[in-house]
């Protein structure tokens, strides 16, 4: 059979399997172990198998991310998300649609502190949602900014899709936090600008908030901004060292696993069942991460081996368009992926294919990870899969269902697409900060 026939009959077995429920993990691990009988034989079949599944799991860098997701949960059980809202909302004083604004500015504020993107939506779900609500604000509005702002941890460091990324196409992860700060800025700015905008038009859309300590003259309000100042010492301190090149993203890591137990300290958080249940709850997500993993992993190293990538590679490159529009195809295939498959096997299944064509078409690699980890957030929020949005469903109150929930996120989802296209056809807007660790 052509590499074409078994290319199709991969992709074709993988959506039966799915299709009658059988996990992601499992279903790319059975269809790879499949291929590599098939081709292979028993005893070489599980071999190639095992040496691909072992290869990955030798990899150092992987170890940061139950240490970033480790400081996720620590943190959500430390009430920080809480206290940094408050102070964050009375910061911003007195002006229409200052709790959205402030709760995206918190988001990024908490997307530098975690990496991970459901938990950051549960906080805010569970702690802005019922605030915007109660002061009035339009609902739609409300769950957007919640869904948009919270799938930012997907893009601003310490990303784990970044450090997956960093993994599958081999390029440096602290050049792609580098790269990936300044597009992270821009979303937030353009979801900032789009709320400014909105409730200029429709007043009625955001009332002023208006207690005692928004109307205090600014400089008496600075003393609310002792809830910023751990968090402020947190990013600091994980972000400093890989930047400074003190450690590596994996060491980072492990001083903020540390930093958010110090954290939790301080405020009197840490207790035995909390950190048990931060423990489990790290066990419970690195654990399905991993399954995914070993299952992409195992599928692409087949692949690769009976020629799949080459013939995949060769399709792209032979494309009678301009190199910067196969990159757009690129970006489609993963919009169309994220239709039906998880983000992590989307990008061990892509990335090792493309990331070798992006350098034959004369790009840079770190700039091709920025524009996936944005892709992957305009996957977050996209129907029907929508992560981001079944994460605010599990916490949002009983009559906001997810289909208002969708149609909230559609001017979001827009607004990552044109945040896509100033990266993709501006690309020093990633690149410039890369370019200074040199």
């Amino acid at each position: 059979m052509g590499i074409e026939v078994i290319t199709l009959l991969i992709v074709c077995s993988l959506l039966a399997l799915m299709a009658v429920g059988v996990p992601l993990g499992i279903t790319t691990l059975t269809v790879s172990l499949g291929t590599a009988l098939l081709y292979f034989g028993e005893r070489a079949g599980y071999f190639i198998v095992a040496a691909n599944v072992g290869e990955v799991l030798h990899k150092y860098e992987l170890i940061a991310v139950p240490f970033f997701v480790f400081m996720a949960n620590v943190l959500e059980r430390s009430g920080i998300a809480k206290t940094l809202f408050d102070s964050m909302a009375i910061m911003g004083g007195r002006f229409r649609g200052s709790v959205a604004v402030q709760t995206c500015i918190v988001a990024v504020v908490l997307a530098a502190m975690s990496g991970i993107m459901g938990g950051e939506i549960v906080m805010l779900g569970l702690i802005a949602l019922p605030q915007m609500l109660r002061l009035g604000y339009d609902r739609k509005l409300s769950i957007g900014i919640i869904c948009a702002a919270g799938a930012l941890a997907t893009l601003i460091p310490p990303s784990v899709v970044l450090i997956v990324y960093g993994l599958a196409a081999q390029v440096s992860i602290t050049k792609l936090f580098a790269a990936s700060a300044v597009p992270g800025l821009i979303l937030a700015s353009l979801y900032i600008t789009y709320i400014l905008v909105r409730v200029r038009l429709n007043p009625s859309m955001a009332p002023i908030y208006d207690i005692p300590e928004t109307g205090l003259p600014f400089v008496k309000r600075l003393k609310f901004l002792r809830g910023v100042i751990l968090p402020g010492i947190l990013i600091g301190a994980v972000l400093g060292v890989i930047y400074s090149g003190i450690a590596t993203v994996t060491e980072a890591a492990a001083v903020g696993a540390v930093g958010a137990l110090v954290v939790a300290g301080i405020r009197r958080e840490l207790t035995w069942t909390m950190a048990r249940d931060a423990m489990r709850q790290t066990v419970l997500t690195v654990g399905s991460i991993i399954w995914l993993v070993l299952g992409a992993v195992s599928l692409i190293g087949i692949y690769n081996r009976i020629g799949g990538g080459e013939f995949l590679r060769g399709v792209l490159t032979s494309l009678d368009i301009a190199p910067i529009w196969v990159i757009v195809v690129m970006m489609l295939i993963v919009m169309v992926l994220g239709t039906f498959l998880e983000w992590i096997a989307i990008l061990f299944i892509t990335v090792p294919i493309f990331a070798p064509v992006v350098v034959d078409l004369g790009y840079d690699p770190i700039w091709f990870g920025v524009l996936f980890a944005m892709n992957i957030q305009i996957y977050y929020l996209s129907p029907p899969f929508g992560p981001a949005c079944f994460f605010l469903k599990s916490v949002a109150p009983k009559d906001i269902e997810l289909q208002e929930i969708f149609a909230a996120v559609l001017p979001f989802i827009a607004l990552q697409a044109v945040g896509l296209l100033l990266v993709l056809f501006f690309p020093d807007l990633a690149l410039w900060l890369p370019a200074m660790l040199n």
